[in-house]
């Protein structure tokens, strides 16, 4: 019972967080936060706790087959973001289907998928456009935030439960597929617009190297050391990773410096 209060509790306010941060400073840091682990990495908890570190180190394959797969979904949602949310969706979510079955069929080591994932997130980043997003035009409804929380709980908790029948690479898989990323995608999208989703996933993407970082160390270290010490590891080097995505993200860009710097010299 207190497993599962604690799967009802800890992702959506995770969720919440990243909600109120793209809220804060724009959609790209929320979706560089939603390139976290935040669903996933409790959810290899969970599968830790109730099936061993055995099960769980073989479910960070699904997720590192996901990594990849996430970023195909960002490139993917972008380019038909202007026909409209639903198209946008569906289109990305069998992209996302399709990789992630290919890399699973190949059943590649995770040191190969741990390289593939970062090319992937690579090609992501060029070929997603780096533009700022229009302002946001409609405030949320006051049952937005409760309803992405409930959405990511009533997930958080079915994962879990269908873990032991389709097996620890799938569940690595299903577990990673990105929720959160579309919870909030879908709100952007409907509220503000394309432009502000585009910025969404182009931060998801920069926040991906992050998510394969952590789950090639669990890899690496459940079936090694004990929990606190492999999953201790693991956040330190996401959170490491993410903190020099979100210094990098939050500089200006060298032709916006070179402008403003010339129109503060042309004053009068």
């Amino acid at each position: 019972m207190d497993l599962l209060v604690f799967k009802l509790v800890v992702t959506p306010l995770l969720l919440l967080a990243a909600s109120l941060a793209a809220r804060r400073w724009g959609e790209a840091v929320g979706g560089l936060l939603v390139g976290l682990p935040l669903t996933s990495g409790p959810v290899s908890v969970f599968l830790s706790l109730e099936h061993g570190p055995a099960f769980a180190a073989q479910a960070t394959a699904g997720s590192l087959v996901a990594t990849a797969a996430q970023a195909a979904f960002c490139v993917v949602y972008c380019r038909l973001a202007p026909r409209g949310w639903a198209v946008a969706l569906v289109g990305a979510g069998a992209t996302f289907a399709a990789v992630a079955a290919l890399l699973q069929w190949n059943a590649l080591p995770a040191n190969g998928l741990y390289l593939l994932a970062i090319l992937a997130i690579t090609l992501a980043l060029n070929l997603i456009p780096d533009k700022p997003a229009r302002p946001a035009k409609l405030a949320p409804p006051w049952w937005d935030l409760p309803s992405r929380m409930a959405l990511i709980a009533g997930l958080v908790v079915s994962v879990t439960l269908i873990a032991p029948y389709v097996g620890p690479e799938a569940s690595g898989v299903l577990a990673s597929f990105p929720f959160m990323a579309i919870i909030l995608a879908v709100f952007a999208h409907r509220m503000t617009g394309p432009e502000a989703t585009q910025q969404l996933m182009r931060g998801m993407a920069a926040g991906l190297l992050g998510f394969a970082s952590f789950f090639f160390v669990l890899s690496l270290t459940l079936t090694r050391w004990n929990l606190l010490a492999a999953y201790g590891g693991a956040i330190v080097c996401v959170l490491t990773i993410q903190a020099i995505s979100l210094y990098r993200m939050r500089l200006p860009a060298p032709g916006l410096h070179r402008q403003s710097t010339r129109a503060v010299g042309s004053a009068p």
